[in-house]
């Protein structure tokens, strides 16, 4: 079998996730990295024993697949550049920074016929839970996602960093755009919010609360869906829930393949839907989309902006 060309532009922390992935997946083969900061790249390319490039055009002219992993802000014109030379490609969250982007790279993917994927890994946890498999339609929604102040992503805000999470999960619960979106915020760091919280309400009276910080004292990653017959607390960070509902949901998901290693799982339906083992990604595009608009109406709402140097 003819192996699959792969590459990853950005070898930060998340772009060293995605090529380990890569290379150890027998169904392709890591070409190299690619990052603006050389010595970052080369210590990458160097623990993994594959080739760094100095220019991405010289990169992506040998690949098939590639990984953007790079600061938020530049994940529009990588990717579009990535789907321009018909290569398929995986964006980290979010998918953009503005709209206009987003659906420029939606056009161009349907355009070249490429797959269009976005890292929002949590979606996969929810899937192993079984989550998604429930018919009984929540009623409440709330989550608290904060950490300390890292200095990374921080050319967005909170919202595109870390919320827009919560709204992918809380979209796909609710299987509808919300019909309205309040938030208030804080911006501690430059222009956009540093923590935030936001309400939305959805046409069939689903209402959804979430908090995020990045300037918290401490890491906190919680999330509580309440049903008509019970509700569901889940810890993302000691991987745990309590279910008092009818939902039958899986106790061990922590031991399944995407409940052990989301990204990972991720990673494999991403090279799944490009081979055409399967019919789709886990998170398309056109759905990292539809999150980040959330994402861009609650800084609107807030009166902040999405970029934290605008």
């Amino acid at each position: 079998m003819t192996k699959l060309k792969a590459g990853v532009i950005g070898a930060g922390v998340f772009g060293a996730h995605h090529a380990s992935k890569y290379k150890n997946d027998p169904r392709v083969e890591l070409v190299g990295v690619y990052d603006l900061d050389t010595e970052r790249m080369d210590a990458l390319a160097e623990t993994l024993g594959v080739r760094r490039f100095n220019n991405m055009d010289d990169m992506l002219d040998l690949l098939d697949i590639v990984t953007i992993a790079s600061p938020p802000v530049t994940h529009a014109s990588a990717a579009a550049a990535a789907l321009e030379y018909n290569k398929h490609v995986l964006i980290e969250k979010p998918l953009a920074v503005s709209m206009v982007e987003a659906d420029l790279l939606l056009l161009v993917a349907e355009a070249n016929k490429r797959v269009l994927a976005c890292g929002h890994q949590e979606r996969l946890v929810f899937e192993a839970m079984g989550l998604f498999s429930t018919q009984e339609r929540p009623t409440l929604i709330e989550s608290t996602r904060e950490g300390p102040w890292t200095g990374r992503s921080t050319d967005v805000s909170v919202t595109l960093d870390l919320m827009v999470h919560d709204f992918d999960l809380a979209r796909t619960l609710a299987g509808v755009d919300p019909a309205s979106v309040k938030a208030t915020g804080q911006a501690k760091h430059g222009a956009s919010a540093d923590q935030l919280e936001t309400e939305l309400l959805f046409a069939d009276g689903l209402v959804a609360r979430f908090k995020a910080s990045r300037v918290a004292d401490a890491r906190n990653r919680t999330m509580r869906i309440v049903y008509p017959s019970g509700e569901v607390n889940i810890d993302f960070i000691a991987r745990t829930f309590q279910n008092t509902s009818n939902a039958k949901l899986n106790a061990d998901f922590a031991e399944t393949p995407s409940g052990r290693d989301p990204l990972g799982a991720n990673v494999h339906r991403f090279i799944d839907a490009v081979l055409g083992a399967a019919e789709r990604p886990a998170v398309t595009g056109r759905e990292a989309a539809d999150a980040l608009k959330i994402a861009l109406d609650a800084d609107k709402a807030a009166g902040l902006s999405s970029l934290s140097f605008a």
